[in-house]
């Protein structure tokens, strides 16, 4: 259902989406081969193009991880990738798909990390955001499906209201906006689209207590449908703040009433980790979490 009014909802703006695109060459979306939009950041020889470039092969092996990015920043908008996740035992690799304003002092990200497990175990996906240099705000949530069995959308929907990570259209995170309650949000710095695969077995997988198995390696992971619908930047100046760029609709600028109830579902069957409720970490409870996030 929640993927069903996602769609509808879109659909009623593409009239409007259209417009906009057709008016300001800095709004740009489009199902992209990789050449078009990325590059290679991080050893190419671990990238492999897959069908003409529509889809590609991520590497880890004992050698080296690899990574890629856009060749653009964007200043709100929605960015998603279709993942086939490391199969198999996975355990100590990491797949992350994230924005990155790419500043160290001030940094603004927007995180998917995919933690990799032992063979049987569910996958854990945690999100994380920082505004103006501030992070440390992870949740944990076990994916409902075996994410290495095929391909599933993974978004991020940033507007000037709130942040919404999301699995097949399903809500798993919101970061609101309540800089009006002196909170920070990311909103001034326009930030790339990045993905690596790499180990991290020293924390990934129950705190670092299991280790990448590397008799098992090379490890794989998939993308495809690589989809940016944002503005970017540098382009015109008044695309950021235009009220008309279909993200900034009415109809995103909160949850539907499906997606809140996919929503709380998501967060009371498959959350295993918060943030705010972390006491050992967090005695006084974060401003945001009190907020509502």
């Amino acid at each position: 259902m929640a993927a069903l009014t996602f769609q509808s909802l879109k659909s009623a703006h593409v009239w409007l989406f259209l417009c906009v695109l057709a008016f300001s060459p800095s709004v740009w979306g489009r199902p992209a081969t990789f050449l078009q939009d990325f590059q290679v950041t991080w050893s190419d020889a671990h990238i492999k193009q897959i069908d003409g470039g529509r889809a590609i092969q991520l590497i880890l092996d004992q050698n080296s991880g690899c990574g890629f990015a856009s060749k653009s920043k964007y200043l709100f908008g929605r960015v998603s990738m279709k993942i086939k996740l490391v199969p198999g035992d996975s355990a100590g690799t990491v797949t992350a798909f994230y924005m990155n304003s790419d500043t160290d002092a001030v940094r603004d990200e927007l995180d998917f990390e995919f933690l990799g497990n032992r063979t049987g175990q569910p996958y854990t996906v945690q999100t994380n955001v920082y505004a103006h240099g501030k992070g440390d705000r992870e949740q944990r949530v076990n994916l409902w499906f075996d994410p290495a069995a095929d391909f599933h959308t993974y978004s991020i929907m940033w507007n000037h209201h709130h942040v919404v990570f999301s699995v097949d259209d399903v809500p798993i995170r919101v970061y609101k906006n309540n800089e009006a309650k002196g909170l920070p949000y990311p909103k001034f710095q326009p930030m790339g689209v990045f993905s690596t695969l790499w180990e991290a077995d020293d924390w990934a997988t129950r705190g670092g207590l299991e280790k990448i198995d590397w008799r098992k390696a090379p490890f794989y992971a998939y993308y495809k449908d690589f989809d940016i619908e944002g503005c970017a930047v540098p382009g015109s100046g008044a695309c950021a703040s235009n009220p008309s760029n279909w993200w900034e609709g009415s109809a995103y600028q909160q949850l539907s009433a499906v997606e809140a109830r996919s929503y709380r579902w998501v967060r009371t069957n498959h959350m295993i980790y918060d943030y705010c409720t972390d006491k050992s970490r967090y005695p006084v409870t974060p401003p945001e979490c009190v907020a509502g996030i």
